[in-house]
């Protein structure tokens, strides 16, 4: 009797261990088609100081967008890191494809961690086959064993979902929840290597799925996660692809804290923060961490980032929509102010040219000043940082795939090589040129 207890105890236990291997589903007929396994924890940061990172991915790395949210936030999120950041992104590839070019066009620059982002081609717009997922795990498999064999560590990335149907593979077959089925065996594919290889997971298709039906519901049936094609994200999209990525980097989103004691007129602040002067409840402080903005004061027509005047935060096209979705300012972008000692039931808080009310228990709490003011005097420092990202991301796709493949690199590559890093170097510098600390009001006076 004893021992059939035992039996049964055990078979319980499995059971459970089984039901919590799957990730947690949203209500709703549609997600129980699915089964995503539980995708691995992340225990302390990942990257270390000075690190150099590649972005490796196809046409959805070549777009330049979730790795530039990534640089952006590495650059000026925490810069204490120093981390460098390319991509080297192509656009159509396959996990076999990079795995062909790796060694000339990324391990020759000496990454020291690497974030990879396939599985998009390589499911072939098709329902799910033995054959795919096993050309996937295997090619996939070789681009981390040979990431590690040169000392480079890795965060195998999952594919993204679809949307629909895209129009130019004229080989796609089944319905659009097929392929979404495929990218999510996929998916788990990738989980399977990232332990078997002892490396990290960054989960992009199940927080991308799952935003994109909540979209739907909030903003509109013609909401695209994936993008107007069904397969390149806007900004929303590429948002969670790179909360994904950064989440998998180990970050704990801690960005900055001024603890104000609102009786004495008095701040403390966390470490890359400074209080200048304090003077009847406004403050002057500088700072050299920035918090991540989700949108920029600009005026140019040519930069795609969302400009703040004209910014839609119910459009898949806006940075702040994606943070309606996922929890991008609660756990990656916390610059909060902390007020004790409270002699009002309520306080005005002006940041910069913006201003809003809390209650007293809220600042308690804590306000999270990087969510509640978008607009606010980071903006226009950070559109410089991030424009210069973006021309060094962009010569970086000119550089691998026009210079690295022209007539002078067959007979001279090591030459052409070194030409183009004196030509990519500027660009690199001009990121740290714009990276300056910011110095701006912050006043706290009780509300009327």
């Amino acid at each position: 009797m004893r021992l059939k207890l035992i039996v049964l105890l055990t078979l319980a236990a499995c059971a459970c261990g089984l039901a919590q291997s799957y990730e947690p589903k949203p209500n709703g007929a549609y997600f129980e088609q699915f089964q995503p396994l539980k995708a691995p924890s992340v225990t302390g940061l990942v990257l270390r100081r000075g690190d150099r990172l590649a972005i490796c991915g196809d046409s959805i790395t070549e777009q330049k967008m979730y790795s530039r949210i990534m640089e952006d936030y590495l650059t000026m999120c925490v810069p204490e890191l120093k981390v460098t950041v390319r991509q080297f992104g192509w656009s159509g590839e396959r996990a076999p494809g990079f795995l062909v070019r790796m060694t000339n066009d990324c391990l020759r620059f000496k990454p020291t961690i690497a974030t990879t982002c396939y599985g998009m081609n390589d499911h072939e717009y098709r329902p799910y086959q033995d054959r795919i997922g096993q050309t996937y795990r295997d090619s996939s498999t070789a681009v981390v064993e040979a990431f590690k064999a040169n000392g480079v560590r890795v965060v195998e990335g999952s594919p993204g979902c679809v949307g629909k149907i895209p129009f130019w593979v004229k080989s796609a077959t089944g319905t659009v929840d097929d392929l979404n089925l495929n990218l999510c065996k996929l998916r788990n594919i990738g989980i399977q290597i990232a332990e078997q290889e002892k490396v990290g997971f960054a989960d992009v298709f199940w927080p991308m799925l799952t935003a994109g039906v909540e979209a739907q519901k909030q903003y509109g049936t013609n909401y695209a996660i994936a993008g107007k094609d069904g397969v390149h994200p806007a900004w929303a999209g590429h948002t969670v692809m790179a909360y994904a990525f950064l989440k998998a980097l180990g970050f704990n989103g801690d960005i900055g804290m001024f603890t104000v004691d609102l009786k004495r007129g008095k701040m403390k602040t966390s470490k890359g923060h400074k209080v200048l002067s304090a003077k009847d409840g406004e403050f002057t402080i500088s700072s050299s961490k920035y918090p991540f903005c989700s949108c920029v004061e600009t005026s140019d027509p040519h930069d795609s980032y969302p400009s703040c005047p004209t910014d839609d935060p119910s459009s898949f096209n806006s940075i702040r929509s994606a943070m309606t979705l996922i929890p991008f300012n609660q756990e990656l972008n916390r610059l909060v102010l902390v007020g004790h000692n409270a002699r009002s039931p309520n306080y005005q808080v002006t940041w910069g040219e913006q201003s809003k009310t809390f209650t007293a228990d809220q600042l308690a709490s804590g306000v999270n000043l990087a969510q509640e003011f978008p607009v606010n005097p980071f903006c226009i420092a950070f559109a410089k940082v991030d424009a210069a990202v973006a021309a060094k991301e962009a010569y970086e796709t000119k550089q691998i795939k026009e210079s690295f493949r022209s007539p002078e690199a067959k007979s001279d590559m090591e030459g052409v090589a070194n030409r183009t890093e004196q030509e990519r170097q500027p660009l690199a510098d001009a990121i740290a040129a714009a990276l300056v600390p910011v110095t701006y009001t912050l006043k706290i006076e009780p509300a009327r």
